[in-house]
């Protein structure tokens, strides 16, 4: 039976050999926000990302993933949204709406 079991361990270590190993590199999913107002604090998953103002030039990346992002500036309600990021470049738009006076 130990024979067996050598075997079957040996012939699956084969096979996995066979996959050449190579891992699949998947490209970074990318998120650009551009706000009004600029100086909007963004928030992804709940942990700050940046400002509206420096995303827009410089994405942020991450596992391709649905991801929910607050966008919030003071003086404005605050906008939430969940965002499905694919591999590449998502640009997300939001006007904040400025609580009355």
């Amino acid at each position: 039976m130990r024979g067996v079991a050598r075997a079957a361990a040996l012939g699956a270590l084969m096979l996995l050999s066979a996959c050449g190993g190579a891992a699949v590199r998947v490209e970074p999913a990318r998120l650009r926000v551009i706000a009004v107002p600029d100086t909007a604090a963004v928030y992804v998953d709940e942990r700050f990302a940046g400002s509206a103002r420096l995303l827009a030039v410089r994405p942020v990346a991450f596992p391709p993933s649905t991801r929910h992002v607050t966008v919030q500036a003071d003086g404005y309600f605050p906008h939430d949204l969940e965002v499905v990021l694919r591999p590449g470049l998502t640009t997300v738009r939001v006007a904040l709406r400025a609580v009355p006076p």
